[in-house]
């Protein structure tokens, strides 16, 4: 008898002790408290403020033809790209980068053979 009650108080503790904890009120007050602003460490190497307007473009950020040298340019380097690509979907459109419309049309220029007639175009 005094085995079987040391045996169910051994097994209660042990599944008392996987449950989970009840819940306190501790956490969702910390949650709304407002975080405490970054601060810098003291032994940290001095910081270059950077300007709000330029941290919010990405460096590199590839250019429009079109805001690059301008709606008539553009557009005729475009009619070139279209006129010389055999593309079936070629990059030929001013919301593309000049140097990559450009690119279209020294790749379909290079296709030609030596003794081959160029379009007009790859002369451009």
């Amino acid at each position: 008898m005094r085995r079987t009650v040391f045996a169910l108080l051994a097994a209660t503790a042990l599944v008392a002790g996987c449950q989970q904890p009840a819940e306190t009120a501790e956490p969702a007050a910390a949650a709304e408290a407002p975080a405490p602003a970054p601060e810098m460490p003291a032994d940290a190497p001095p910081q270059e403020e950077v300007d709000p307007a330029l941290a919010m473009t990405p460096a590199g950020a590839p250019v429009s033809c079109l805001n690059d040298i301008g709606a008539e340019a553009a557009q005729r380097l475009v009619d070139r790209c279209i006129a010389v690509s055999p593309a079936t979907h070629p990059p030929c459109n001013v919301a593309n980068p000049c140097e990559m419309i450009q690119g279209e049309i020294d790749r379909s220029c290079e296709m030609y053979a030596p003794g081959e007639a160029k379009p007009a175009e790859c002369a451009a």
